[in-house]
């Protein structure tokens, strides 16, 4: 290189940390790239993403191909700075060229790069797809080399390059997507997704009515009371049954006979004609596999029963839904009859009421992992039915015990979450 001329020299010097550079962010571009924004693209037809896509199915390759790149230039940059500095300053040079080229390259063909293309990968990665391609093709043979002798020893350890890597993400990964792309989403939107998500994890027995406050048709009462029944009442379907619900003879959807109500023309053997036959759900049953077998069986409602046959409850389609999208009843009245407000800030809440329902409306974090409502929460953590007038702390809210009836509590008094503090001398001082 003795007959090149110095200006030129650095002129080539450039270009290769440049070119160092351009390795070095498209290495960090490409195995940072969101993978599933790639995939949406190419699905569309854009190009750098086919391109992108195709060379990560071989990172292995891939990887040989940029890191065989790298080196050369950053050895032969190496070189002709060392000969850049060797006519300035002789063999003293080769020190002075080590270290400044060092700094170079640290800052204008790694941090600088890198940092560049983590911050955004698309453009960087899709425009490299372009050039390594090609690149790719050309040089297969020594990168298939380096790879044969990388994959080999990465053998000897149990890695095979062959095995492809597992894209896909779990429930848990899944909802911290959704959570993180709240940004993007409406709010109202994302609480749908989230609801699918957590279906999954919850059973009937978090939003089913309880057996106690079933309302339905007793066959065997005197037919007026049948019939004021079928005209008061708020539900749409009821159970039908003689004497008990566990007799329960099935479903009656009441617009069916609202018109025969009307017009006088409703009898007994009109209203067991049009009752269908009872659908059973078995306890403990996840609402995503009830809201399939609703739409299996074409059913909107099922009675609960546990592992003795008994009935434990009721389900609707509506309430699994509601999970989802939320509450259908706009009238607050209605969508909180259990849960009401006081002037001092607390709530007076139903003991039925479910706990799950109490966190939704209140935005509260009662646990959920044992009993599913209020009274029973009460009973678990008191191991005694108690009196009126007691008091407990529950997961750091406070709770009093305002009515009680039927070996249950009917009424208590919840208090917001008390603020949880460090202790300081101060604190405790006020304490005390």
């Amino acid at each position: 290189m003795s007959h090149i001329s110095t200006g030129t020299l650095f002129i080539v010097l450039i270009i290769l940390i440049l070119l160092s550079g351009f390795f070095s962010g498209s290495e960090t571009a490409l195995m940072t790239l969101n993978r599933y924004r790639m995939k949406s693209l190419a699905r569309k037809g854009h190009r750098g993403a086919k391109l992108a896509r195709y060379l990560l199915k071989r990172p292995d390759r891939l990887l040989g191909l940029i890191l065989l790149g790298n080196n050369f230039v950053n050895i032969l940059a190496s070189a002709i700075a060392s000969l850049i500095a060797m006519r300035y300053y002789g063999e003293a040079g080769i020190a002075i060229a080590t270290g400044i080229l060092t700094f170079v390259i640290l800052v204008f063909a790694e941090v600088t790069p890198k940092t560049l293309a983590a911050l955004k990968p698309d453009r960087f990665a899709y425009i490299a797809a372009y050039i390594y391609t090609p690149l790719q093709k050309i040089f297969y043979p020594l990168v298939w080399m380096v790879n044969l002798i990388s994959n080999k020893i990465l053998a000897i350890f149990g890695v095979h390059s062959t095995s492809s890597s597992d894209d896909s993400m779990n429930a848990d990964e899944l909802r911290m997507v959704v959570h993180e792309a709240r940004q993007f989403i409406p709010g109202k939107h994302t609480d749908m997704l989230l609801g699918i998500l957590d279906l999954e994890n919850i059973s009937i027995e978090d939003i089913m009515i309880p057996r106690n406050d079933i309302t339905g048709i007793d066959l065997n009462d005197d037919w007026n009371d049948v019939v004021q029944q079928i005209t008061n009442s708020h539900r749409t379907r009821v159970p039908v049954f003689k004497d008990s619900i566990d007799h329960t003879m099935g479903m009656l959807h009441l617009r069916k006979v609202l018109n025969l109500v009307v017009r006088d023309e409703l009898t007994r053997e009109t209203l067991e004609s049009l009752i269908s036959k009872p659908y059973f759900i078995p306890e403990g049953t996840s609402l995503t596999r009830q809201l399939l077998n609703f739409q299996k069986n074409r059913r909107r409602s099922g009675l609960v029963v546990d592992e003795y046959g008994s009935i434990y409850g009721l389900v609707t389609l509506e309430d699994i839904l509601e999970e989802i999208v939320g509450q259908f009843t706009t009238d607050s009245s209605v969508r909180n009859a259990g849960i009401l407000p006081q002037e001092n800030g607390s709530y007076l809440i139903d003991g039925s009421t479910h706990i799950r329902e109490i966190n939704r409306e209140l935005d509260w974090e009662l646990p959920t992992d044992g009993p599913k409502t209020l009274n029973g929460l009460i009973l678990e953590h008191l191991e005694m039915i108690p009196a009126p007038g007691t008091s407990l702390l529950i997961a750091n809210y406070p709770v009093e015990i305002t009515r009680t009836d039927n070996n249950a509590v009917q009424t208590a008094r919840i208090y917001p979450q008390l603020a949880t503090q460090t202790e300081t001398p101060e604190s405790n001082r006020e304490a005390n």
